[in-house]
């Protein structure tokens, strides 16, 4: 992983290097003396790519130096995954696309000032037609450069948890526990009650169930029963972790929630203990479930 990353750095050292040959070998070509008599067909592709290639060399160079000085002051490793690098690379992503679209328009002729000029009233109505995308985008950035969200950490979104592996200009894209990928619109995720549990020092493991109530369990009888159960698990459970909610009870049923204090999040435990639990609440319907 580390040598794929550093590959990676390499390869844009070399991009960035490429760039500035080209920079240079095209502004040298245009101040070249009769360049538009000369040469009159090379003439408005050179200015396309020297306006793309420019600018995007200079971003290209400040998104290194930015992101060397953020590794540098908070002592990260080279090969970090961080919501601020991820925000930076997007940002770099947008502006690339726009100085490729002003390079294609001086390509097919046209100013861009009186481009934008003329189509104010479609820009209007292009900016209304996309406003869900627009949203999405301003909020992922918002997302990306907060630290209150980060790449591997295990939220709840409503009825949705997992932990988050990307986050997109668009959605943000949540791992379940069965591995499937969630993918959550980031304004829906912006503006939704979000439970982040890697900020907990530790976390929760939530069941919920129902009982009837001629059984006659009480939530004492409950807790110390399934701590039974976990007590197979003690290098990641905490001891006497489990906690029982009585959540509604009505004519015939109890609604319960058992909540699993945990030392450390891992996925693959966190599974068994959940089959165990379910296991056991399912024997708590027979007559003698120990």
């Amino acid at each position: 992983m580390i040598e794929e990353k550093e590959r990676k750095t390499n390869n844009e050292l070399i991009m960035i290097g490429i760039k500035l040959i080209v920079c240079i070998a095209l502004a040298y070509f245009r101040k070249m003396p009769d360049i538009e008599i000369r040469y009159p067909l090379f003439v408005v592709p050179a200015r396309a790519m020297l306006v793309f290639l420019g600018p995007s060399l200079a971003v290209s160079i400040l998104r290194l130096v930015v992101i060397y000085w953020y590794i540098r002051k908070h002592k990260f490793k080279k090969n970090i995954k961080d919501n601020f690098i991820l925000g930076i690379n997007r940002i770099v992503s947008i502006l690339n696309t726009i100085f490729i679209v002003l390079a294609l328009m001086i390509f097919m002729g046209t100013d861009p000032k009186e481009f934008l000029t003329s189509i104010t009233i479609v820009a209007a109505a292009i900016a209304l037609t996309f406003k869900d995308y627009i949203t999405n985008m301003i909020n992922g950035l918002i997302i990306m450069f907060s630290d209150r969200l980060s790449l591997g950490d295990h939220i709840r979104v409503h009825d949705i948890e997992g932990k988050i592996i990307d986050i997109t200009l668009i959605n943000m894209i949540l791992q379940n526990e069965d591995n499937d990928m969630v993918i959550i619109p980031n304004s829906v995720a912006f503006s939704s009650v979000i439970v982040n549990q890697s900020k907990q020092n530790i976390k929760k493991l939530s069941v919920e169930f129902e009982l009837a109530l001629h059984y006659g369990y009480t939530p004492e009888y409950l807790e110390m029963y399934l701590n039974k159960v976990v007590e197979g698990y003690k290098q990641n459970v905490v001891a006497g972790g489990v906690t029982i909610k009585t959540t509604a009870i009505n004519k015939d049923m109890a609604s319960f929630k058992a909540q699993v204090l945990l030392n450390h999040y891992d996925r693959l435990k966190e599974r068994e203990i959940r089959r165990s639990l379910n296991t056991a609440i399912l024997r708590l319907s027979t007559p003698n479930p120990e």
